[in-house]
């Protein structure tokens, strides 16, 4: 445990080495002053209180002198106390700061594969509480290193002082190390099993908050409290025991400065008696061993915080560490307008941690022709969601190839694929923005002419122009105040917004009026070839992969692909398949029973801002 912790207390210093420089010089300037500190009272005693008493008082001048020397040493502390600290502060925040950033940024990098195996409490866990943990010991760390100064300074003081009542001093080190060493070998496993605690606590509260709807509409709220109070007893008592061995060493770690004083007082003593040393040295010597007290504190601070700083080193490590990154390479979309997709006996796998699991897409082929509308219809679980994250590069393939106009698309650079490719996923995400916000994303060139442009081919220009604020709006967290369909139709409107040369909707119309769906692909369709607003941009249509289970929104397809069990079970036409493949015809007209049993029980759109309760009906004209 002390070779792992001083490894990383030693990465700290190789991040911030200014910052360790300024606070252990300030610490060492305490710890010299310090000592000098105790020279000078010895002779204050020894030649300004005994003489005073034995003559009955002092020469004026020879009081000013003491006091002088003992205000400017004083002085002198207060600097280095002043810069040990805030040296110190900076370069644990500065740490705490670098690493959250660094953390964050290698979850950006990992892929979708690697998320979806680790709880986002556990992950907003090393990005927080593991970060902290780790940098715990930097606050005290400057002054121990600098006591060190202190500690050999004040070491062959004494021995210079009087050998005798050294010796006794210096054995409390060894008995400092072993305390130390019972106190990790205890203290570590209990840390560790408190971080994790702390990680599975956070997961817990934030999928019942992320899942507040259900809870409530469920009445779950008793169950959900039982859960979360369940995990919370058991992080009290995981750190209750932490608190019981910190509880155990700091009072001996208090200890043994005062019992080495003790000791050093008997000793000196028998040695005044014995006429061996004078009252300044017994003095001095005092003085010193009560100064040993602190850095003997600093190390114990130090020691004391090893075993977390070392679990959440470790954790930190894990995500740092973690392989699997999504690598782009260096080339373009060749041309312009609407980019082919194709699908080239693509196999697929879920995988653990070990790299294995069972197939979900197997010898996958079919291709979307540039500018045309293509259909992925299948059963639950036959693999359609995975398709359209192949065709995005939210995952990488197992075999085969996923080729954007003839370009590998793991041959593509970031820029290139991001910019010609986007998904609209089955679950909107809207961030707590404005409308115009969620939209443009800052991206370049993406102004409020492309915006409306954007939501007019969304079929949800309507609404936002009913609203108050316009695109000025204010959405709430994950759109809160915006109802199902509205929020789906501004993810569309935010993938449209870069003009992407591929648009894949995975059940991304779900929510709306099959009305309101068809009307956002038929302008899709019509708005291929149509110039888009802003200073030198071309005109950009989309081919599009689209996830249906509506018989009208397949209807608009140029083709549909049929999918059972992560294959290619046939492809042709609406009308072809109906004829050809009966495991289709039966899944689409299981569909349209129950859109229509749906139909049935809503009589009305229900696409309202804020679901109605402002009372305020969404405006828009539903083409017909």
């Amino acid at each position: 445990m002390l070779a792992k912790g001083f490894r990383v207390l030693g990465h700290a210093v190789r991040d911030e080495p200014h910052m360790f420089a300024w606070s252990v010089g300030g610490s060492v300037l305490f710890s010299l002053l310090t000592i000098t500190t105790a020279f000078v009272s010895g002779r204050v005693v020894g030649q300004i209180v005994v003489p005073a008493f034995d003559r009955g008082g002092v020469a004026t001048g020879t009081l000013l002198l003491g006091g002088l020397a003992v205000l400017a040493v004083s002085l002198g502390k207060i600097v280095g106390i002043f810069g040990r600290r805030l040296g110190a502060g900076a370069m644990q925040f500065n740490l705490q700061a670098k690493y959250r950033r660094a953390v964050t940024r290698r979850y950006l990098r990992l892929p979708l594969a690697w998320h979806q195996r680790h709880a986002t409490g556990t992950l907003l866990s090393n990005a927080n509480a593991d970060v902290e943990s780790a940098w715990y010991p930097i606050a005290p760390f400057p002054f121990a290193v600098g006591t060190v100064v202190m500690l050999l300074a004040a070491v062959v003081s004494l021995f210079l002082t009087d050998w005798a009542m050294a010796l006794v001093g210096v054995a409390v080190f060894p008995a400092l190390l072993l305390v130390n060493v019972a106190y990790s070998r205890r203290m570590s496993p209990r840390v560790a099993r408190a971080q994790q605690l702390r990680a599975e606590v956070s997961a817990v509260a934030h999928e019942s908050f992320d899942g507040a709807l259900v809870v409530k509409t469920m009445g779950r709220e008793a169950s959900e409290t039982e859960r979360f109070a369940a995990k919370a007893v058991e992080l009290r008592d995981a750190t209750i025991r932490v608190g019981r061995v910190r509880a155990m060493f700091d009072p001996v770690l208090d200890a043994l400065p005062s019992i080495g004083t003790l000791a050093v007082l008997v000793v000196g003593t028998y040695r005044f008696r014995a006429g061996a040393v004078g009252v300044e040295q017994v003095v001095s010597v005092a003085f010193l061993f009560t100064v040993l007290a602190f850095p003997v504190r600093a190390i114990g601070w130090v020691l004391a915080e090893l075993p977390r700083s070392v679990v959440g080193w470790e954790r930190i490590r894990r995500v740092l560490d973690a392989e699997g990154d999504t690598v782009y390479g260096t080339a373009g979309l060749p041309g312009t307008g609407p980019a082919a997709l194709r699908f080239d006996n693509v196999d697929f796998a879920y995988t653990d941690e070990t790299g294995t699991g069972p197939n979900v897409l197997t010898g996958v082929t079919f291709d979307v022709p540039a500018g045309r509308t293509v259909a992925l219809v299948g059963p639950t679980g036959s693999g359609k969601s995975t398709v359209a994250a192949l065709a995005a590069r939210l995952v990488d393939p197992a075999a085969g190839t996923v080729c954007l106009d003839g370009v590998d698309v793991r041959d593509l650079s970031q820029d290139a694929l991001t910019a010609g490719t986007a998904l609209v996923a089955q679950i909107p995400f809207v961030f707590d923005d404005t409308i115009r916000g969620n939209i443009t994303l800052d991206r370049a060139g993406v102004d409020d002419g492309e915006a409306w442009r954007a939501l007019r081919l969304a079929q949800a220009d309507g609404f936002v122009d009913h609203l108050a604020d316009g695109l000025d709006t204010k959405v709430g967290e994950r759109g809160t105040s915006l109802s199902g369909g509205q929020r789906q139709r501004l993810t569309i409107a935010r993938a449209l917004a870069g003009s992407p040369r591929l648009l894949v909707l995975d059940d991304a119309t779900s929510a709306v009026d099959p009305r309101v769906e068809a009307a956002i692909l038929a302008a899709l369709r019509r708005d291929e070839g149509a110039p888009v607003p802003g200073p030198d941009r071309a005109a950009q249509a989309a081919s599009i992969l689209v996830v249906a289970y509506r018989r009208a929104t397949i209807a608009l397809a140029d083709e549909v692909v049929y999918l059972e069990r992560g294959r290619v079970v046939a492809r042709g036409t609406h009308a072809e398949l109906l004829e050809s493949a009966p495991g289709y015809a039966d899944l689409v007209t299981a569909y349209e029973k129950a859109e229509e049993e749906r139909e049935r029980e809503h009589a009305f759109d229900g696409d309202r801002l804020d679901d109605g309760r402002d009372g305020r009906l969404d405006k828009e004209t539903l083409p017909a």
